[in-house]
């Protein structure tokens, strides 16, 4: 058999590619294993409810479990310092498209919100949700975002 320039650099290319694309895929390589830095910033259901105060309303909201898995039933749950009116919550991803979720609310009181939902799960394995709420105060619409994991490890 005889053994060209082009073969033997051909050779040469696929070994090292292959090498590449294997070192890429073992287990214990930190740039690939690395967990993602906690968000401060995100509502963390586990230890509080999460609060916001817009137009001199304070507004808390939980999700019921915790965890906030993808695509199991989860209850939303809001309290508002004051009554509002037309108040509306929305589901979204934060930092990538998943459609727009409505949450249908039922007002348990003056005050308090129950609602049920399910979002679906994301391939990359870490999905912020927001939910942004909304209400009218004083005759003008006003909004604010509350921002969470999907199936938060804790």
């Amino acid at each position: 058999m005889q053994v060209t320039h082009k073969s033997a650099v051909l050779g040469f290319l696929v070994a090292g590619f292959s090498l590449l694309f294997l070192q890429g895929c073992e287990p214990n390589n930190p740039q690939f294993t690395a967990q993602k830095p906690i968000d401060t910033s995100l509502c963390s259901f586990k230890t509080d409810v999460c609060a916001k105060t817009v137009a001199d309303v304070d507004i808390q909201l939980s999700l019921n479990p915790w965890q906030a898995p993808s695509e199991k039933p989860l209850t939303l749950t809001l309290n508002t310092s004051k009554p509002v009116e037309n108040l509306k919550v929305k589901l979204q991803g934060r930092d990538m498209f998943m459609g727009i979720i409505p949450v249908n609310l039922t007002q348990t009181d003056k005050t308090n919100y129950q609602g049920e939902l399910v979002y679906g799960s994301c391939s990359s394995g870490y999905m912020v949700w927001s939910a942004v709420v909304s209400f009218t105060s004083g005759g003008e619409e006003v909004f604010t975002t509350f921002d969470f994991l999907a199936d938060n490890p804790g």
